[in-house]
């Protein structure tokens, strides 16, 4: 099923012809980014697998996730922005159901460094974890 987010996403990225311009478009993204509360910025916070440091937090509002992050890497923090963006306002069971398709179709899977990958990996799953708590009725 089309995503409308991550189609406007796969546009965006459309038109940078190299890799260069869109890492360049990933620090812009950086900016982006909603600020996490400064005391979420703690180990318990931390996502595990991401070479640099990544805080997520999420909340469930009228039964809808809404994420906050943050890292001490510019690239990463680009790329935890285009998840926000994807995944946050959405029902927890739609969160744990999303096909993440943007990430192949921008190309950001295989142009990451073995370590990014993993921590991508890492960082969707923690945000799908939360999701997956919110859905069962437990505090993330």
């Amino acid at each position: 099923m089309k995503d409308s987010v991550q189609e406007q996403i796969i546009e965006e990225f459309s038109i940078f012809d190299d890799w260069l311009d869109k890492y360049d478009y990933l620090i812009e993204l950086s900016d982006s980014l909603p600020a996490i509360d400064a005391s979420h910025r703690n180990e318990k916070y931390v996502i595990e697998g991401c070479q640099s440091r990544v805080w997520v937090d999420a909340e469930l509002r009228e039964g809808k996730v809404y994420y906050s992050a943050d890292s001490d890497a510019i690239i990463t923090k680009g790329i935890i922005a285009l998840l926000i963006r994807v995944l946050n306002g959405r029902t927890p069971q739609d969160i744990v159901d999303a096909d993440l398709y943007f990430i192949d179709a921008i190309g950001l899977g295989e142009n990451l460094s073995p370590t990014r990958s993993n921590g991508l990996r890492a960082m969707i799953k923690q945000m799908k974890l939360y999701a997956l708590a919110f859905a069962s009725g437990k505090e993330a």
